[in-house]
């Protein structure tokens, strides 16, 4: 069974995580599935736009964390860190479509999505602090943008999960759609799509004229996120969810 599922249809990839047994969590073999379609969709002429979402009722609940664990330093050979700046250098539009669980990357890797639609049982969280860690994927330079200083301190610092009609008000999605989610969602991927090309990642580029400096903020989390891990009050705390787990 691919963890990844992808198909192409009227210009749009729709990639799709599918470990709903693991709640859609990502491994290493999932970063490196979904780089590599992402890259190869965006030198693809055929695709003007990707939308991404979870089997089973559930975006991703994150990392999958004994995986995660195991996997090494987070140098720019890491197949996470591969996806990260992935997501930054994509030309063509990003969208998801949000159900049951986004949590950590579930959550970040949305501020780099054009347009993101949820349904009413989606939950977002980013409990990378509730985990002896610290923000990733430029999520603190990204969220204070989109929410205001405060609330980005409020969910980060906090971590606690938060609905979709939160999600919101704060402007981290665009809409709450009471059914049909990836439909819509996908109808909205095909509007991009048929959108003249070269315009719309122009377009694109214009709207994200920060991206170098969103670089620079993933590589100062990376930087700090890998010493969290080493530290022993992370080591406490994912040695106890382990234990948990098993």
């Amino acid at each position: 069974m691919s963890l990844i599922k992808m198909r192409d249809e009227q210009g749009v990839r729709i990639i799709s995580f599918n470990r709903p047994d693991k709640r859609n969590a990502f491994n290493l073999e999932m970063y490196q599935q979904l780089t590599e379609y992402l890259i190869e969709g965006d030198s693809n002429n055929e695709i003007r736009a990707f939308m991404l979402h979870g089997e089973g009722n559930c975006f991703t609940a994150g990392n999958d964390i004994a995986d995660f664990l195991q996997s090494g330093d987070l140098n720019e050979d890491h197949p996470t860190v591969k996806f990260l700046f992935c997501l930054v250098d994509l030309k063509k539009p990003l969208v998801a479509a949000v159900s049951g669980a986004a949590v950590g990357i579930g959550t970040t890797l949305l501020l780099h999505c054009d347009l993101v639609y949820a349904d009413n049982s989606a939950k977002f969280q980013m409990p990378f602090v509730n985990l002896a860690l610290v923000p990733e994927a430029a999520s603190s330079l990204l969220l204070p943008l989109i929410v205001g200083q405060q609330k980005a301190a409020e969910l980060i610092l906090l971590g606690d999960a938060f609905n979709a009609a939160t999600a919101c008000e704060l402007n981290i999605i665009n809409q709450v759609v009471e059914s049909d989610l990836i439909e819509f969602a996908l109808t909205k991927a095909k509007r991009l799509a048929s959108q003249p090309p070269e315009s719309l990642q122009a377009s694109r580029q214009l709207l994200r004229y920060n991206q170098q400096q969103v670089k620079q903020q993933m590589q100062l989390e990376l930087v700090h996120f890998g010493q969290r891990l080493k530290s022993d009050e992370s080591k406490k705390l994912f040695q106890a969810f382990l234990n948990k787990s098993s």
